[in-house]
């Protein structure tokens, strides 16, 4: 059965990303031609972060997830890599207001995507090791809280708050299924919170989009619920959308499901979502299969980042929430949160291989006489 999980959530990654590049190479094609004088310009750049992204599977699934308990200071070294890559990021320019990017050459890196992950290393790896301590108020809930703290708040001020939003997410829920108190919990959701309602409130932008939602007057979403509904069951056909042509903004990248829905019907969005709802319960499974408490919060975290991404950037795009720049995993086009999402994956399949290894061993005894 474990073998069987390993397999299909392997699967549903091939499927997610697969999917994914079809829809990109038609939601990117006018975008591409309109400003490269090339269709395949966003697909032809997305096969190179795929690529990138199974070496980056690879090697994590390669590498023992125990080495980071084994080894604090290898998280100690990764969180402090990505602290000082999220204060880089305003050295460069900003671009559409935000403190978002390292721009390489023709590339740009996002650390705020890598800050996620660190989130869930850094809080496993203290979680596990106070052990029982972690019912103590200050070892099961003000240090784990303070790291958490840490990585938001560079991110926080770049700004990217949806970023913000799943690393505060993801560190209370290892936090929760580590074992801290909810009592002890408490005060420091209640003042996540606080500050994400202050700085709602003290941003122009986020309260005209919180007005507009709630006056169902979103641009973007109206767009996005007319693909849906050109769409219907079997779609319009493949690379026919309408809606790609300039009416829909941020196609190939946060909105990317509406032209797969309008293009595929009904059948892709449903199918989509299974297909996540897979790759969650089979990380689930491994979760509860892992050799150890360390492994059960590393799948935890990563398969987390990922469905909960996906559910909110459907949620979006469907008008069912606020409108929050969030890529949808292994399809919206973008280096970094690739590159992000594979290390999640092989994170989780590292945790699983082991898992095999230590059900097959068996310990060996004669037989009597």
């Amino acid at each position: 059965m474990r073998k069987f999980a390993l397999l299909a959530l392997g699967l549903a990654v091939a499927v997610l990303v697969g999917l994914g590049l079809v829809v990109l190479m038609s939601a990117s094609e006018v975008k591409g031609l309109s400003d490269y004088r090339d269709s395949f310009y966003f697909v032809k750049r997305q096969c190179v972060y795929i690529g990138l992204g199974l070496a980056v599977a690879a090697g994590a699934a390669a590498f023992d997830y125990r080495k980071w308990r084994e080894h604090p200071s290898l998280a100690v070294f990764f969180c402090a890599a990505v602290f000082v890559a999220l204060l880089a990021v305003f050295l460069f320019d900003p671009k559409k207001g935000s403190h978002r990017w390292i721009a390489i050459g023709p590339f740009g890196f996002q650390p705020s995507e890598f800050a996620k992950i660190a989130t869930v290393i850094a809080v496993a790896v203290w979680v596990d090791a106070v052990a029982w301590k972690i019912e103590l108020f200050k070892k099961g809930a003000l240090v784990p809280a303070l790291i958490i703290a840490a990585l938001a708040a560079p991110v926080l001020f770049e700004p990217d708050f949806g970023s913000v939003m799943v690393i505060g997410a993801v560190g209370f829920l290892l936090m929760f299924v580590g074992g801290t108190k909810i009592l002890h919990m408490a005060p420091f959701v209640l003042a996540s919170v606080g500050v994400a309602v202050f700085k709602i409130l003290n941003n122009a932008n986020r309260m005209a989009r919180l007005a507009d939602f709630a006056h169902d007057d979103v641009y973007q979403a109206k767009m996005s619920l007319v693909a849906i509904g050109r769409g219907g069951i079997l779609g319009v056909g493949l690379m026919r959308s309408m809606q790609k042509q300039h009416y829909l903004p941020e196609a190939w990248t946060d909105f990317i499901f509406s032209v797969g829905a309008e293009e595929m019907g009904l059948i892709f969005s449903v199918g989509v979502m299974l297909v996540f709802l897979v790759f969650f319960l089979c990380s689930v499974y491994i979760a509860r299969k892992a050799p150890d408490r360390f492994g059960k919060l590393l799948v935890v975290g990563m398969s987390f980042i990922i469905f909960f991404q996906a559910m909110f950037n459907i949620g979006v795009v469907c008008k069912a929430l606020p409108t929050k720049g969030m890529a949808l995993p292994f399809f919206s086009y973008g280096g970094t949160n690739m590159l992000a999402a594979f290390f999640a994956v092989g994170t989780i399949l590292s945790v699983g291989i082991r898992s095999l290894g230590a059900q097959d061993e068996r310990p060996f005894r004669r037989k009597a006489g």
